[in-house]
């Protein structure tokens, strides 16, 4: 399928890896120009010539920490008049969150909940005058089904959550639409390293972890990231224009409820 989004121009955080460089890859595909934000210059510059090479697109990277002020000045400088914007950044760390300090909350909601919003608010009114806008948030499945150690993301993005179905619905009466991605688990850098700290305090191999990891997933293994940068391709395509508001929850399966 054609999805219609030939030429347009998208920013993407946390490009350069895992479900960011999914999404920027399945954008690329599509003849999507993309601005690629992280903060390590060098996976950026691979990411970036793989893209080009593979999809012949303009690719430009902005190595910057996208939570600053500065960083996002760095962003909307490199495109200043984005049709799509990707909303990514790296979970907080677990934990008991009686272990969690002001400072590590702080951190959190200004990465996974602050941030996004500043980007909206510096793109949506550009979007709404030019007809065309596409927002999509990488959240988590845990703002569907919470995990007790994962206290401050849950925390962090449900606010995103709510905040996006609150402004959602009326941009889409002028072709720009926000939506949130619930990734479970994939296959990424920052999944095996998790799973690499359990095996080390558990004195199990890092194959039996992600073994048993996956076995208790329906579908019996790990997502792609391809998998995952379709689904955000789609709802940056031309044909989702009448879905907003919504909350994808891409898992294998995992969460067992009705709604």
């Amino acid at each position: 399928m054609d999805m219609g989004i030939r030429g347009r121009h998208a920013i993407v955080c946390a490009g350069s890896k895992g479900l960011g460089k999914g999404c920027a890859r399945a954008l690329a595909a599509e003849g999507v120009h993309i601005t690629l934000v992280a903060r390590g210059i060098e996976a950026l510059e691979q990411t970036a010539a793989e893209l080009r090479a593979d999809h012949g697109v303009e690719v430009r990277v902005v190595a910057t920490d996208i939570t600053t002020d500065a960083g996002r000045a760095a962003a909307l400088a490199a495109c200043p008049q984005p049709d799509i914007l990707i909303n990514n950044a790296g979970g907080p760390p677990p934990g008991d969150f009686r272990q969690f300090d002001r400072d590590m909350w702080i951190k959190a909601v200004d990465a996974n909940m602050l941030t996004p919003i500043e980007l909206i608010k510096a793109t949506l009114d550009g979007m709404i005058a030019r007809r065309f806008g596409r927002i999509v948030n990488i959240t988590s499945s845990a703002v569907k089904a919470p995990i007790d150690i994962l206290g401050l993301s849950n925390g962090a993005r449900a606010g995103l959550t709510g905040f996006i179905a609150g402004i959602s619905r009326s941009p889409s009466a002028h072709n720009v639409t926000i939506n949130n991605l619930l990734p479970g688990a994939f296959d990424t850098d920052t999944m095996r390293s998790r799973m690499a700290t359990v095996a080390k305090n558990t004195g199990i191999t890092l194959d039996a972890v992600l073994e048993s990891r996956a076995s208790g997933i329906p579908a019996k293994r790990f997502g792609h990231i391809d998998e995952f940068g379709a689904a955000c391709a789609y709802l940056c395509s031309a044909h989702a224009g009448y879905v907003t508001g919504q909350n994808f929850l891409i898992d294998g399966g995992a969460y067992p409820g009705t709604f």
